[in-house]
């Protein structure tokens, strides 16, 4: 029977977290009274501690997750760098600790210095064969091996936008598909409604309730309820994020709806502004009106303003320094530019800078 410990000490960068490091803060708890995991960022790295903090926490409510910055470089030849990095690490966890978990060679000597235990936990990588510098380097072919909350952080969002009836869902739904039928991991590629419409419904239904045969322009919105969409726009797509492919497909944004106050209220508010701001997208396709039908659902009215409308998504576009392509033509052209901005989107890669180096 293993021994178990009262308090247990993973230590790591996370960089990012991934399958191999959720098994070994699993194994060292099922073993510890108390397991407390310590993440240590260096400041020349690009994913913020703050990040890999709370990505630990939410996938180990159960344990400690603490922080630290540690901008000492590895080698473990040097018994003063060896120094330096545990004054980081005592800093962090003051308090004794029994057992330390790694999957590292020089997890005896960490143990050691702790006056714990040293406990190897896979050390060949044979259940989760993967490792932080393989996830920055290739984040699609690692996808299967990150959680939720990490496959959310990287996911490459892009939004289809323009005025009524300009074929936005149409075109939307098109792309999620042709990424689909790549297979794999695109296999899993999502996309993600507008709620402003859904929300439209509902008001719409609630005033027929009360007034039978009223229309779509019998309908008020008022300037509080487009923060409430810009929210619920956002909460779609961050669980969608945390289940898709490594990209996701949005029929509008949070973004798109600081234009449809000013189109249906009047005039900016901020703080729809700020929930777009809250949320990364990477590309925004925006759908021209020229040579599209317009058609009239029952959601729509007033075609004259779609010259307005497109006209407005252009400049707050531009004005906020949006990554945007404008597309136009023929159904067909429409999509075949919009994979093609895509995978252009997707060839730029992943951007991690380098940890600071080893020397082992």
């Amino acid at each position: 029977m293993s021994a178990r410990y009262e308090h247990g000490l993973v230590l790591g960068k996370f960089y990012p977290p991934h399958a191999g490091h959720h098994h070994l803060v699993r194994t060292a708890k099922a073993r510890c009274e108390r397991l407390t995991v310590l993440v240590c960022a260096a400041s020349v790295e690009s994913v913020p501690l703050a990040d890999r903090v709370a990505w630990m926490r939410e996938v180990h409510p159960d344990v400690r997750v603490v922080g630290a910055v540690d901008d000492n470089r590895m080698d473990l030849r040097d018994p003063a760098i060896w120094d330096a990095h545990m004054a980081v690490f005592r800093a962090a966890v003051p308090e004794p600790v029994d057992a330390v978990f790694t999957s590292e060679s020089y997890g005896d000597e960490l143990a050691r210095r702790f006056g714990a235990v040293s406990v190897l936990v896979d050390p060949g990588r044979t259940l989760h064969p993967v490792s932080g510098t393989e996830v920055r380097a290739d984040p699609v072919g690692c996808w299967d091996f990150l959680a939720p909350p990490v496959r959310a952080a990287l996911t490459r969002r892009v939004v289809v936008l323009g005025a009524e009836s300009t074929g936005t869902t149409t075109l939307a739904l098109a792309l999620a598909e042709h990424y689909r039928a790549r297979g794999g991991v695109w296999a899993r590629t999502r996309y993600v409604p507008e709620y402003g419409r859904e929300f439209s419904e509902r008001r719409l239904a609630a005033l027929r309730e009360r007034r039978p045969g009223a229309q779509w322009e019998d309908v008020e919105f008022t300037t509080e309820d487009f923060p409430l969409i810009a929210r619920r726009q956002n909460a779609s797509e961050e669980e969608a994020a945390r289940a898709g492919s490594p990209v996701l497909i949005c029929d509008t944004d949070s973004f798109a709806t600081t234009v449809w106050h000013e189109r249906y209220v009047g005039g900016r508010n901020p703080e729809i502004e700020e929930i777009a701001d809250r949320v990364p997208h990477h590309l925004w396709l925006l759908t021209g009106h020229e040579g599209v039908a317009f058609e009239d659902d029952g959601l729509r009215d007033r075609e004259e303003l779609r010259p307005w409308m497109t006209g407005r998504f252009r400049a707050e576009l531009t004005r906020t320094g949006r990554t945007y392509l404008m597309l136009e033509g023929p159904r067909e052209k429409r999509l075949a530019d919009a994979v093609a901005a895509v995978d252009a989107l997707l060839g730029q890669g992943w951007y991690f800078a380098a940890p600071l180096p080893e020397n082992r």
